[in-house]
């Protein structure tokens, strides 16, 4: 299994193979996405900037996802994810927008959406939003690590 600092370090290759600039738009994770890629000397090449979005506020205000989208689907939901991608790469001169939206517990989790959800939305200049959720198992961190590390190998899946 690659670490996560492997995938931060592929991602960043291959961006720079392809001149590509990166955002984040994280909730659950709270910029751990972004933090790990910017560990990374010389990844201002790459990074252009994240944004934690941690409350429904910040997702509207920072990244433009609708109010309403948020009250009918609730925060952690796959239109919310996508909205958040969308919004993260309208919104910065980059070329390539990864999301993650998720409840990392130990509380907040119901039976619908229960705790270790996370969803994921990639987004890509002139292409389609793609997304994906996962039930992760573990304690928040775990949850918060695995999401993270998920999220890079979709940035690596997408730049390969």
């Amino acid at each position: 299994m690659t670490d996560t600092r492997t995938l931060a370090e592929t991602v960043l290759d291959l961006c720079r193979r392809r001149g590509w600039k990166v955002v984040t738009a994280e909730s659950c994770t709270g910029g751990m996405i972004v933090a790990s890629l910017t560990d990374i000397a010389g990844s201002s090449d790459v990074v252009e900037r994240g944004f934690v979005t941690y409350s429904n506020e910040a997702k509207t205000d920072l990244l433009g996802v609708p109010s309403q989208l948020i009250a009918q689907h609730g925060a952690v939901s796959e239109p919310v994810a996508r909205a958040m991608a969308a919004g993260a790469l309208a919104r910065a001169p980059v070329d390539l927008a990864i999301s993650v939206t998720g409840i990392a517990g130990p509380g907040g989790g119901s039976v619908e959406k229960p705790v270790g959800l996370v969803h994921f939305a990639v987004a890509r200049k002139g292409k389609p939003v793609e997304t994906e959720h996962q039930i992760f198992s573990g304690d928040r961190d775990q949850v918060r690590a695995l999401a993270t590390r998920r999220a890079l190998e979709l940035l690596t899946e997408l730049t390969d």
